[in-house]
């Protein structure tokens, strides 16, 4: 076990939080370990069809380009997760579920942070505005279970939740051999 010592540095933002902590190693050494503070989030896998979802295109500024991904989003103070999945879906595509179910929960980032995300399924959608958060969403786009999978082999889809939650579906049900990126 490790033990905090003192905390170096930190910084915070609306969204999380993050300190360089030095602590005592189990071997009696000194050492840092970043740690962040990061809200729950969840992510949802909303079905159209037995064979399509429904999926978002965004820029994601760490990566420097746009990706393909399942909706998500971190759960507000005082929000269920349920509740959270509910209100990402509607403003990130413009669907409603009426029937959703949790299908697993990780950690993305266990090494340095404790988020957690909850992946859930949606079903029975419907569309009910056209107009969805365009300062994080580019497009909604509907694809089928074989597209997804051909674009996880082609490196079009690298997020860790989808690749997840498709996996849990049981959607990739054999390694897939991705292309280099």
């Amino acid at each position: 076990m490790e033990k905090k010592i003192q905390t170096i540095a930190t910084l915070s933002t609306h969204s999380f939080s993050a300190a360089l902590d030095e602590v005592l190693l189990r071997d009696g050494k000194i050492g840092k370990r970043i740690k962040i503070d990061h809200p729950e989030a969840t992510a949802i896998l909303p079905f159209v069809s037995d064979r399509e979802i429904l999926m978002v295109r965004q820029y994601r500024y760490a990566l420097g380009r746009e990706t393909l991904e399942i909706p998500a989003g971190k759960v507000d103070s005082g929000e269920s997760r349920e509740d959270c999945v509910r209100r990402e879906l509607v403003e990130e595509t413009g669907y409603e579920t009426s029937r959703i179910e949790w299908l697993y929960t990780y950690a993305p980032a266990i090494g340095y942070s404790n988020e957690l995300i909850h992946i859930f399924a949606g079903h029975d959608l419907k569309k009910i505005h056209k107009q969805i958060d365009e300062r994080e969403i580019s497009s909604v786009e509907t694809v089928s279970l074989e597209q997804a999978k051909a674009l996880i082999a082609e490196g079009a889809i690298l997020d860790g939740k989808t690749l997840i939650g498709l996996s849990v579906m049981g959607f990739i049900d054999q390694p897939v051999k991705m292309s280099a990126f």
